[in-house]
């Protein structure tokens, strides 16, 4: 939803779209929406693999739907989710394509509700992983985080503005062909749809 949102709201200024295959369990169906969304909008995007990281990096994400626990985000066990600094990652690669293309800002949808149990989707890390990119490249480029500082239902009132069709996208952690309805990920979606009074096109199981 978010990185779907970011799509439409900057599309005028987006030159293309990244998806990073590093072998979650929801990455495949993410990326068919990504496509997708990409093609009706005329923006370029590449799909690069990262599969070293699912064969060295720890996290349920990498494992199995059975891995994924259940319950909100504040709870501890979600800890479990966190793919180490993936983040971190995706924008220093993303970087070094932007700067070979002639680009001058990376782009990310993390928002607020990410801070807590995500390290590397926190203000001090983006403004850090920002400030070193522009100190590393001639270009002095830097990170657009927009929904930084605000909600998914917030992110979800935007989509709405824009006409957004949420039915083109993917949340679940469990990586199903419907969406599990319990993760984290799936409560957090139909929360933010509701409050932003969207009526929920999603299949859940």
């Amino acid at each position: 939803m978010d990185s779907c949102t970011m799509l439409h709201e900057f599309s005028d200024s987006i030159a293309l779209a990244i998806t990073f295959d590093y072998g979650s369990i929801q990455n495949q169906r993410e990326q068919q929406y990504a496509v997708k969304q990409c093609q009706a909008l005329g923006i370029k995007h590449i799909i690069i693999p990262l599969d070293f990281m699912h064969r060295y990096f720890k996290s349920a994400l990498l494992e199995s739907p059975d891995a994924i626990p259940l319950g909100e985000y504040d709870n501890e066990n979600m800890k479990a989710t966190v793919v180490p600094f993936r983040n971190g990652i995706m924008l220093a690669i993303a970087c070094g394509i932007a700067e070979s293309n002639g680009l001058r800002r990376v782009m990310i949808a993390n928002h607020s509700g990410d801070h807590t149990i995500y390290p590397d989707c926190r203000p001090e890390f983006i403004n850090a992983m920002s400030m070193a990119m522009h100190q590393g490249t001639y270009e002095g480029i830097e990170i657009f985080a927009p929904y930084t500082g605000i909600s998914k239902t917030d992110i979800a009132r935007r989509g709405k503005a824009l006409g957004v069709d949420y039915a083109m996208t993917y949340s679940c952690y469990r990586g199903g062909e419907k969406h599990c309805g319990k993760c984290a990920t799936c409560r957090e979606r139909r929360q933010a749809l509701h409050d932003a009074g969207i009526i929920d096109p999603t299949p859940y199981e």
